[in-house]
């Protein structure tokens, strides 16, 4: 039985499969996906059905879902780029900004789907929480996508608004808690200014970051067995250069 984390796979459905072959991935080990499933990579809703249909995965909301989401009246519907403007404001930010985020993949794939297929995505979607706590070898870990915006150990972390969890971009000179470990995805680590290893899983001050940039040029998929400490990655491609 062992417990591991995974992020940010962004449609890289084959790098997905291949770690979980190379992990030896088992019916009683445990996966926490940290949100990303789609966007960018080239089988976005391949990957989410992937992970809906595994009992012993556990997948959290990222701000790609968050985004899909909130322009649901664009996405599930035929709808072209220029129809952006009969809606209202606030719908059309939303959208917009989830057009410039690599959604196209997302959006073809999706409306190729039937009624029911789309239903349950959206129901799995809108069902992800934001945050999981959970207890491997007696070291406390809290899983988010992106980090915990507006810190203060005297919050709750049920008091964290969707915002604080999916979008934060807190530097890693930022501590958390003392006595548990943040992992999340969110920020390649190929764009952390202090990391020697671009492209590898980075830790500091009891925090984990596990998004090793799989859908960008010299990226790739990283997955942590946090009984072991141990590191996965596919493709294992030299490392970029910061």
């Amino acid at each position: 039985m062992a417990t591991y984390v995974t992020s940010d796979i962004h449609g890289e459905l084959k790098y997905f499969e291949k770690l979980l072959k190379m992990v030896d991935f088992k019916d009683t080990d445990t996966l926490y996906v940290l949100g990303d499933n789609i966007d960018r990579g080239p089988k976005p809703m391949e990957t989410v059905q992937k992970i809906m249909h595994m009992k012993n995965a556990h997948c959290l909301l990222g701000n790609h879902e968050a985004m899909a989401l909130d322009a649901l009246e664009y996405l599930d519907s035929e709808y072209e780029k220029e129809d952006v403007e009969k809606f209202d404001e606030d719908l059309q930010k939303k959208t917009r900004r989830w057009l410039k985020n690599g959604s196209d993949v997302t959006i073809r794939a999706f409306r190729a789907l039937d009624r029911e297929r789309k239903d349950e995505i959206i129901d799995f979607w809108r069902g992800l929480k934001t945050y999981e706590e959970i207890n491997v070898n007696g070291t406390d870990y809290v899983l988010v996508h992106a980090g915990l915006g507006n810190f203060s150990e005297d919050k709750g972390l049920n008091e964290y608004t969707q915002y604080e969890l999916v979008w934060t971009r807190d530097p890693f000179d930022v501590s958390y808690y003392k006595d548990k470990v943040v992992v999340a995805g969110h920020t390649p680590t190929q764009e952390l200014n202090d990391n020697p290893k671009p492209g590898s899983i980075f830790k500091k001050n009891n925090r984990i970051d596990v998004d090793c940039g799989s859908c960008y040029t010299g990226g790739r998929l990283a997955m942590l067995c946090l009984d072991t400490g141990e590191e996965f990655y596919y493709p294992k491609r030299p490392l970029l250069k910061p």
